[in-house]
């Protein structure tokens, strides 16, 4: 179970009124869910982690499944999901971070978009995740740079306590039993990235940054498409893969 500190930091940033930065970051997460789902047609959805529901908003929206339900470790972020009133959302609750209040095989997916770099015991969580439901959407950033450690206020303020790199979250899912169907590497668009800069950080707008950042994003795209699979995974800001149940059975002596 997470401590009462973590939950009430979480209520704190849910009563923040950023609903315009989180519902713009939030679009680029669902098409990328949308996109490595592509090959499957999940009707029962449940979001793991679903903060204020922006996730959930765009899923509606574009008919992605029929029925979708909710959890999320604060209580402003149920009361956000709510409001929302989206019209295939059946349930929404709160949970103690760990333990999904939910059958064997309640669901045809289960997503977790930015949530498992959150998790102390993220093992733990995944075993609930891969109980309940037979295919699993996992979205992480990708944090990992070179000398990344030089900046680890940044990330703990960020609540980033886990790192990945797209081949060691593929580790840790194979070694809990799952299957890589699909992924997707992307970069932070250009519209995150002006929202970023002009408005969260209130720099001055100018022609010349929107070319920079524009021809930042294009440069990179263009050569990981030339160069593949691995420069991609280089340049990536984040990292999505739908996972299934394996067959078999890993034990972790």
């Amino acid at each position: 179970m997470i401590s009462e500190n973590v939950k009430a930091a979480y209520d704190d940033f849910y009563a923040k009124n950023d609903v315009a930065w989180r519902m713009l970051s939030a679009k680029f997460k669902a098409k990328n869910i949308v996109d490595v789902c592509k090959a499957i047609s999940p009707k029962k959805i449940l979001e793991v982690g679903a903060g204020d529901g922006s996730i959930l908003h765009y899923l509606n929206e574009w008919k992605f499944g029929s029925e979708l339900y909710a959890l999320e470790i604060a209580q402003t972020g149920v009361d956000k999901i709510k409001a929302l009133n989206l019209s295939t959302l059946k349930e929404v609750q709160t949970f103690d971070g760990y333990k999904i209040p939910y059958a064997d095989d309640s669901f045809d997916l289960v997503i977790l978009a930015h949530v498992l770099e959150h998790v102390e015991h993220e093992r733990i969580l995944l075993r609930e995740l891969k109980r309940i439901a037979k295919y699993v959407v996992i979205e992480v950033p990708k944090d990992y740079r070179f000398g990344v450690d030089k900046r680890i206020k940044h990330f703990l303020d960020y609540g980033h306590i886990n790192m990945y790199t797209p081949t060691s979250l593929r580790f840790l899912l194979k070694s809990e039993g799952l299957e890589i169907v699909t992924d997707k590497t992307s970069m932070t668009e250009p519209a995150v990235n002006f929202f970023n800069e002009f408005i969260n950080k209130k720099a001055k707008k100018s022609v010349v940054k929107k070319l920079r950042i524009n021809l930042e994003y294009f440069v990179k795209k263009t050569i990981g498409n030339v160069l593949g699979k691995k420069k991609k995974e280089q340049f990536a800001n984040a990292y999505t893969v739908l996972s299934k149940k394996s067959d078999h059975d890993i034990k972790i002596f």
